[in-house]
């Protein structure tokens, strides 16, 4: 098992319906599922599961990351102060193409309190299945990892 058809889930306590049925969406397409929790209802701080993630992805364990919590905002805050990140917070398909497309995004945030699971899986999808267009996007990436340093 490689780490290229791996991705990690994981969200607080808020998202767990939500990061599940994504969980189940993905490895009906082949992914591997690496779902960090937690698993129960209770109250938990978003920042310590959005860096959990991304160690993961930046380790190179997992390909990419899902991150949900209330807005996805917050965790995906905290996954980007990780070295090696790029996750960008999606509430429609055009802008989730888009991160990976011109940003190379390596991890996906989604609010439970913003969209619906139709939509969600959607936006899953969209990210999955675009592709880094290199070129000048690359520079751009470039510069912004120049920024970690």
């Amino acid at each position: 098992m490689t780490a290229s058809n791996r991705i990690v889930l994981s969200s607080d306590h808020a998202a767990i319906e939500l990061r599940q049925a994504i969980a189940a969406h993905i490895a009906t397409r082949g992914w591997t599922v690496v779902d960090i929790g937690p698993m129960t209802a209770e109250s938990t701080p978003y920042p310590k599961h959005g860096e959990a993630a991304a160690r993961l992805v930046a380790s190179g364990d997992c390909r990419f990351g899902i991150i949900l919590c209330g807005t996805g905002q917050g965790i995906m805050m905290a996954a980007n102060k990780v070295k090696g990140i790029r996750c960008g917070v999606c509430s429609d398909t055009f802008s989730a193409r888009m991160i990976r497309q011109h940003n190379d995004a390596n991890m996906l945030s989604i609010g439970v309190r913003v969209v619906g699971q139709g939509l969600a899986l959607d936006i899953v999808d969209a990210f999955l299945s675009a592709q880094f267009e290199g070129g000048r996007h690359a520079t751009r990436v470039e510069m912004i990892e120049a920024l970690e340093s």
